[in-house]
């Protein structure tokens, strides 16, 4: 399971203009901001964009300040292999640590969409296994508790994270993992499909 939410893309206007400095070519910007605060490109700077996106990474630097902030909801193992993304990412974590024993474990607290039958009756014994612990933790703050907790929490325990990254990158994450074993990159993949002009600059086949 993956879910995203309340993403917004920033500072396209910015990015176009750094785009036309090396050729001092800014009297050829004809795109606009519509009534509804959309970034609109014009011909002349669709045709540049796409053009620099083809040209490699060395002549793409406008995309890098194209700026993506979005929260995203996922399961530890994904975030694991998001994790290896360190390059101009930024993210912030709901608290395992601090906040694990704040509130009743729940099904819908962990990814469960591809456990079979039998599976699903074990993780629903191990969730009231882990309340159990809670509770524990809850009455006596005992730190052996939490331990427990933290030491049995299963990988897909779900985590929302706040984030941040720029098109560039998400063209190196497209690339990489839209044809991978996990669900949960063919969610992230999809939606990187529906940024805007994402067909253009990011997907650009």
């Amino acid at each position: 399971m993956l879910k995203i939410e309340r993403d917004s893309v920033m500072n396209f206007e910015n990015a176009m203009r750094g785009a036309r400095n090396p050729l001092n070519s800014w009297a050829r910007m004809d795109s606009y901001v519509d009534e509804d605060g959309n970034f609109v490109f014009g011909d002349n700077d669709i045709d540049l964009a796409k053009r620099l996106r083809k040209a490699g990474s060395d002549h793409r630097k406008f995309m890098r300040q194209i700026l993506v902030s979005c929260d995203i909801t996922a399961p530890m193992y994904w975030w694991k292999e998001y994790d290896t993304y360190k390059v101009a990412t930024v993210a912030n974590s709901t608290s395992t640590m601090h906040k694990i024993h704040s509130k009743p474990f729940d099904i819908e607290d962990f990814s469960h969409d591809h456990l079979t039958e039998e599976s699903l009756r074990a993780m629903n014994n191990m969730i009231e296994y882990l309340e159990s612990i809670r509770l524990k933790y809850v009455e006596t703050k005992d730190k052996k508790y939490w331990y427990d907790l933290i030491q049995l929490l299963p990988s897909s325990y779900n985590q929302m994270r706040t984030c941040t990254f720029n098109y560039e990158t998400l063209v190196n994450i497209y690339f990489s993992r839209r044809n991978h074993k996990l669900d949960e990159w063919h969610t992230f993949c999809e939606w990187i499909e529906t940024l805007p002009y994402a067909k253009e600059i990011i997907i650009a086949e």
